[in-house]
């Protein structure tokens, strides 16, 4: 599964696209009123549009739950297109007229678009490196290839989107090479939507074959390749077509289906899949045997199963979902697998399943539980490499990660890291018999490092990205501030190392706490912005996220959620109280489920912060799992048609836990009109909401973009706008004047 390969300040993960409607005609009408202006971020006098109230009642577990938004969730609706476009009008009229705007865009622009190349993936086989690379100014990356080690300019370029579509919205969802590296299966998809469609280049002239495949990847399931031994084709995963299923049932029930090159679509052969379930997220491997694993998760949960087809073709399951089976891998000269199982422990260990039975139960440990937990979070990620020689973990530190290396029986082998306090990721065989992984670091930018022909340590490969602005005056720092019952939750500080802790500094915090999924240090050009303008720049490790193994995710999902919540309050008032911040001067970000946090923040905690951007947020957990997408999310947040989980969603809704007064700092919410796992229509909801409940006078914002989705593969002038809108925002709303490059200091 390619699902989740996202970049940005956030990783967006989450849920929704399109909610159902209920009609309610004859409804009363009320009008929102309109508030006054603030000194800050106010526009040019400029007012949010009405938004008519038509209420609709539902009824939970004898609940009665009123929505008064229910017919903003239409996006076809010429009501709804024009009230968006109402306030895409209010939010340029505000966003517009705020001071600094032309030094702030000269600046991101310069970072974006004229910043280094950057090498976002690498597969290898057969002795070549096949390379995701993004050379700004262009809109969007392009596949390379490279001999290993080779400096990158001296790849030929195989798919360029650019070339492909002037307008800079098609986008590469991922790509996999054949065994002998002659040929190359790319899913391309186009304005956010991911709705990837396969084809298949030939590396030797970089020209694209008959073979089309459509409807492999998507935004709910992801979508995977895995090509035979020989290259004579590949499996696939594959959603319904039109017509094989009813309309709302096409973004699920995804299977497995063999091409074979040179035949049609339409004579594919099935494989597997009619019995997994409506919200199967399918990955594929293929061995040297043509035998082929398939790892199943059920939803976005963590829950797996696990299937081997062996040579004749037959099926074989071998793990089910609650049985804790998370990761396998097929070990090399034998027939047997290797597997990552929490069943022993919930930290992770390693277990040798027996190809002839292939009882995991029975299976012996290979790698015993350890002082950290193995990295488990299923994100299309490389957590367990097995090589020719030996095999290699990745492990979770609490926010940073470690590689380790053992042999095929388990025992420890040294291995020297290149950084420290790091991200890696991308473990992956470079097709010459070495590994390669990716690391980086708050203040280090990515590269891919290759491992040593004595296997002891990694150096790093030509393939490093250069950093866009100096990172020498900055310090990370880490410390821990305490939640509600206790627990300890670490936030990482990216800061001047001459910094003085006396409240005036102002300050981005920005965290996520969902899916297992951990804020580990990656270095972004965003932060950059942020510090080179005299702002700290802080990123959570809350509960929800996979920082402390299986247990840390499960203390915020479910009906958990809302300790993730009180993580993040603790973490603003640990700003405020160590000196770094007062309330202020201190904004919060985050996008997605991270977007959630920032909603349920709002409503909870208005007075912790000084202003909010959230991104492809998630608002209105009653109506969530009724999307494509939220339906996937039912295994992370729960569903209403569970008493418990209702009550829970129900209590910290950000949607229906906004008070019918209440004065709220500046908000800036941004969508994607072709979203598909969050439906802007979470946006639509939220701002109409709070627009009408305002009492403070400060600006509730939404900025919805009709050419992007979820964010993770927008074109560069796409991301450049956004960029440029948000900081604007934010500086205005804390008070800073926009300084050149080394920024103004705050007061």
């Amino acid at each position: 599964m390619r699902k989740r390969n996202e970049g940005g300040v956030q990783s967006f993960v989450g849920a929704g696209t399109v909610a159902l409607v209920v009609a309610c005609s004859g409804a009363p009408m009320s009008t929102s009123v309109p508030p006054e202006p603030t000194p800050h971020t106010r526009g040019a006098g400029v007012q949010p549009p009405d938004t008519p109230k038509h209420p609709v009642v539902d009824r939970y577990h004898g609940v009665a739950v009123t929505d008064e938004y229910r017919w903003l969730e239409d996006s076809a609706d010429p009501a709804v297109r024009s009230w968006v476009a109402a306030q895409n009008r209010y939010t340029r009229g505000v966003l517009d007229a705020l001071p600094g705007r032309d030094l702030i865009q000269d600046r991101v622009r310069a970072l974006f678009a004229a910043e280094p190349p950057r090498y976002q993936w690498v597969e290898a086989v057969a002795g070549r490196w096949f390379v995701k690379v993004h050379r700004p100014p262009a809109q969007q990356p392009v596949i390379v290839a490279l001999e290993p080690g080779a400096e990158p300019s001296s790849g030929k370029v195989l798919v360029d989107p650019n070339h492909l579509d002037g307008t800079g919205q098609t986008a590469i969802d991922w790509f996999v090479p054949s065994p002998d590296g002659t040929l190359l299966a790319v899913s391309l998809s186009r304005a956010g939507t991911e709705l990837g469609d396969v084809s298949v280049y030939r590396v030797a002239d970089g020209a694209k074959l008959e073979d089309a495949v459509t409807r492999v990847n998507g935004g709910t399931a992801g979508g995977d390749l895995a090509w035979a031994p020989d290259g004579s084709g590949f499996y696939y995963t594959r959603y319904p077509r039109v017509g094989e299923r009813a309309t709302a049932d096409l973004a699920f029930y995804q299977q497995v289906y063999f091409h074979t090159l040179g035949t049609q679509e339409s004579s594919d052969r099935y494989e597997i899949g009619k019995e997994l379930p409506r919200i199967a997220e399918n990955q594929l491997e293929v061995d040297g045997l043509g035998r082929v694993l398939l790892t199943v998760q059920n939803g976005d949960g963590g829950e797996f199963a696990h299937y081997l087809r062996d040579e004749q073709g037959q099926w074989r399951q071998f793990s089910r979902f609650g049985e804790q089976l998370i990761q396998a891998a097929f070990l090399p000269h034998t027939r047997d697998l290797l597997a990552i199982t929490r069943a022993r422990s919930p930290k992770g260990e390693v277990i040798r399943i027996d190809a002839a039975t292939l009882d995991a139960r029975a299976a012996r440990t290979i790698v015993p539980a350890g002082e950290h937990p193995i990295v488990t979070d299923f994100w299309g990620e490389r957590t367990l490499l097995v090589s020719d020689r030996d095999l290699y973990l990745t492990y979770q530190l609490g926010g940073p990660t470690a590689v380790r290396r053992f042999d095929h029986l388990g025992v420890p082998e040294p291995l020297e890291l290149p950084l420290s306090v790091a991200s890696f990721v991308g473990l992956t065989r470079d097709g010459t018999g070495s590994v390669l992984v990716q690391a980086e670091s708050f203040l280090e930018p990515p590269a891919w490092y290759r491992l040593d022909d004595d296997g002891k340590r990694f150096t790093k490969t030509a393939l490093a990205d250069r950093a866009p602005f100096d990172p020498a005056p900055y310090q990370a720092l880490r410390e821990f501030a305490i939640s509600k019952d206790g627990t300890r939750v670490p936030l990482n500080i990216l800061a001047p190392k001459d910094l003085k802790l006396d409240g005036t500094h102002a300050c981005i915090a920005t965290g996520y706490g969902g899916y297992g999924v951990s804020l580990e240090p990656h270095f972004r050009a965003s932060a950059g912005l942020w510090l080179e303008q005299g702002l700290l720049f802080v990123v959570a490790n809350l509960r929800g996220g996979g920082e402390f193994g299986a247990a840390w995710h499960r203390a915020g999902n479910l009906t958990n959620k809302q300790n993730v919540f009180d993580d993040f309050a603790a973490v603003l008032r640990h700003l405020s109280e160590r000196g770094y911040t007062k309330p202020q001067r201190l904004g919060i970000i985050g996008g997605s489920n991270g977007g959630l946090l920032m909603g349920a923040t709002l409503v909870q905690h208005p007075d912790l912060f000084g202003a909010a951007v959230s991104s492809v947020g998630i608002y209105d957990m009653l109506r969530v799992e009724l999307s494509p997408n939220g339906a996937f999310n039912i295994t992370e947040f729960g569903s209403v048609a569970d008493r418990d989980q209702f009550r829970a969603l129900r209590a910290y809704s950000p949607y229906h836990n906004v008070p019918d007064a209440a004065g709220y700092p500046p908000v800036l919410m941004l969508t994607g009109e072709n979203d598909p796992r969050v439906e802007p229509m979470q946006s639509r909801k939220m701002v109409a909401r709070l627009q009408a409940v305002n009492t403070s006078g400060s600006p509730i914002l939404l900025r919805t973009d009709a050419d992007t989705g979820h964010g993770g593969d927008s074109k560069l002038d796409a991301r450049i706008s956004e960029q440029v809108d948000v900081q604007a925002f934010m500086l205005d709303a804390l008070d800073v004047p926009v300084g050149p490059r080394g920024g103004a200091s705050p007061h």
